[in-house]
């Protein structure tokens, strides 16, 4: 019996760039959680963002923020995973230094930006919607540093090749959408997120779904019982599971119309 459901959000839940919800995922959010499955966001983003984007939601939701070094599940901190100063203050003067590049700094609820151009700060603010704030140095940040990640407006493919060679073996290095690649821990990614929440709600990985696009999804797709892919995935990503869908809202509906169904059976 699925007890839990995982979706990463861009490129899956939020399609096409979306920045918002489409107005039937919340309900059937709430539904599921009505009738006893829990809903993870999955996502690179900061968790007031998707608390943000969830609305009424959230406080029955699980959060894997920021690929997975901060879970957070009804407003408890069920796991952690901080970069090394030492490393990330390298990592954020290597992208300065790589032309158009930009970086975004994580905190628990604050993203950290040095913009070389006020349209990126723009778009964290505005489009993004993240908490931000502006520094000069890494000294200003008054926390732990959970994630690195560098942004390239024309897309990331332009420098993907010059950082993976010279962070993978250090950090957890992931490519995560058009704009985006992003650095954590090397222990860190959805999986072990998920691991970690799924320990603390005593949740088999046979009682978990999970929906994905992307390279960054990899990890919790392979460890729940049932993955599932989306149609427009690369198709590295595509290959690798049987379960498919264009809609995760669609497969959502299913799940639920299952559950009233019989709720003691298992959801294929």
């Amino acid at each position: 019996m699925i007890k839990l459901i995982a979706s990463d959000l861009d490129g899956t839940l939020l399609q096409n760039g979306a920045q918002t919800l489409t107005p039937r995922a919340v309900p059937l959010i709430r539904r599921l959680a009505a009738c006893g499955i829990i809903f993870a966001a999955a996502s690179g983003r900061q968790y007031p963002n998707l608390v943000r984007l969830f609305g009424e939601a959230a406080g029955d939701m699980a959060f894997l923020c920021e690929n997975g070094a901060f879970v957070i599940y009804k407003d408890k901190i069920i796991a952690k995973s901080c970069m090394e100063l030492a490393d990330a203050k390298k990592l954020v003067e290597d992208i300065l230094a790589r032309g158009d590049c930009e970086v975004l700094i994580s905190g628990e609820s604050t993203s950290y930006v040095l913009p070389k151009n006020k349209s990126f700060l723009d778009h964290m603010q505005n489009t993004v919607k993240n908490n931000v704030r502006v520094i000069e140095n890494l000294s200003d940040i008054p926390e732990e540093i959970i994630k690195v990640s560098a942004y390239e407006r024309t897309g990331i493919q332009n420098s993907a090749s010059y950082f993976l060679p010279r962070w993978q073996d250090t950090l957890k290095c992931t490519v995560s959408d058009f704009h985006w690649i992003d650095f954590v821990r090397r222990d860190v990614n959805k999986g072990s997120a998920l691991t970690a929440l799924l320990s603390f709600l005593h949740i088999g990985a046979d009682e978990t779904a999970a929906f994905g696009d992307n390279y960054n999804d990899l990890e919790m797709l392979s460890f729940v019982g049932t993955g599932i892919v989306m149609e427009n995935s690369a198709p590295e990503i595509f290959n690798r599971y049987p379960f498919h869908t264009t809609c995760v809202e669609d497969t959502l509906e299913c799940f639920y119309k299952r559950r009233i169904k019989d709720p003691e059976a298992a959801i294929q």
